[in-house]
């Protein structure tokens, strides 16, 4: 992971000033590297030998950071991991062009690859993910968002960069199809369990903990489904209140929501879908060659479902 973030330095370097001061800012913020660990971890536990996971991680990283840099000018966030966002520092200007740059950056590492596989793999989860920002987009302040339509989003969105993280490790080292498509399982099931964690603790923890405000999902209309949950199984004025929430957004509402998703174990019925998601990601794995890697991506979806964080 340190020669990860070597490259993902070395990468990010720019002449033009702004994206330097801002890519700096970024490395520094931290985050947890989850994803690039993922590519990292998938090609070792294939048995891979080579240098090729170390520029695929980095690739990866920028992917999900570029999302992430669009995602908080679109959502007008201050706060991401207790710091001051980039949009909120540098302007949105700024923020969604460096997101375009890392965008641009990554394809650019890819084709170093050398790998039409990789390119078509990492191309497709791109639009996905894009995809899955629009759908989420539209969900917004929509109280009649279903736990269906709710579990798309968070495939497309999130889950699917997990998946194929993990699937590239299978593709470097030309692994067969079926320990491909039992990574890419993993990969999927595991980052379903990482954002109903993540839909959890946004109710259930503070900024001192997540870096994030308590219900801020909730004050930008986000229906996640500890909401839904609660909607589908609180009494009619229970219903009201949360609609009502949905519907305008803000901070108003916190508390009453807070209470009924105490009453309707919302909470709970959310940490059990994701604990669900994750033992079928330890499953996918177990069919891989047995190895120290192999056993730390099992552990991996462990902690997804068990972090305070």
């Amino acid at each position: 992971m340190q020669a990860v973030d070597d490259c993902i330095r070395q990468r990010l370097s720019s002449p033009v000033v702004l994206i330097n001061q801002l890519s700096e800012y970024i490395i520094r913020s931290g985050g947890k590297r989850l994803r690039p660990l993922l590519a990292v971890l998938a090609a070792r536990a294939c048995g891979y030998q080579g240098e090729g996971h170390i520029t695929l991680a980095a690739v990866v990283e920028f992917i999900h950071t570029a999302t992430l840099l669009h995602d908080d000018v679109v959502d007008a966030s201050e706060l991401r991991r207790g710091q001051e966002t980039a949009n909120h520092l540098f302007g949105n200007e700024a923020a969604v062009l460096v997101g375009d740059f890392l965008y641009s950056r990554a394809f650019e590492m890819m084709v170093d690859v050398g790998s039409m596989r990789v390119m078509e793999i990492l191309a497709h989860a791109t639009n996905v993910i894009a995809e899955g920002e629009v759908m989420q987009l539209m969900n917004c302040h929509d109280a009649d968002v279903d736990e269906e339509r709710y579990m798309e989003v968070i495939r497309s969105k999130t889950a699917k960069l997990f998946e194929a993280a993990c699937q590239l490790g299978a593709v470097l080292t030309g692994r067969p199809e079926a320990e491909e498509q039992a990574l890419a399982r993993y990969g999927m099931h595991l980052g379903t369990a990482f954002q109903l964690i993540d839909d959890v603790l946004d109710y259930s923890s503070g900024s001192e903990v997540t870096g994030k405000r308590m219900g801020d999902d909730l004050a930008e209309g986000k229906p996640t489904l500890p909401l839904i949950r609660a909607l589908s199984k609180g009494v009619p004025d229970d219903q009201a209140v949360i609609r009502g929430a949905i519907e305008s957004g803000g901070r108003d509402q916190v508390d009453a929501v807070l209470a009924i998703m105490e009453r309707t174990k919302a909470l709970d019925y959310a940490r059990a879908q994701a604990e669900e998601e994750a033992a079928m990601a330890i499953r996918a794995v177990a069919s891989l060659p047995p190895s120290a890697h192999r056993d730390a991506l099992a552990e991996l979806a462990r902690f997804a479902v068990e972090r305070e964080y």
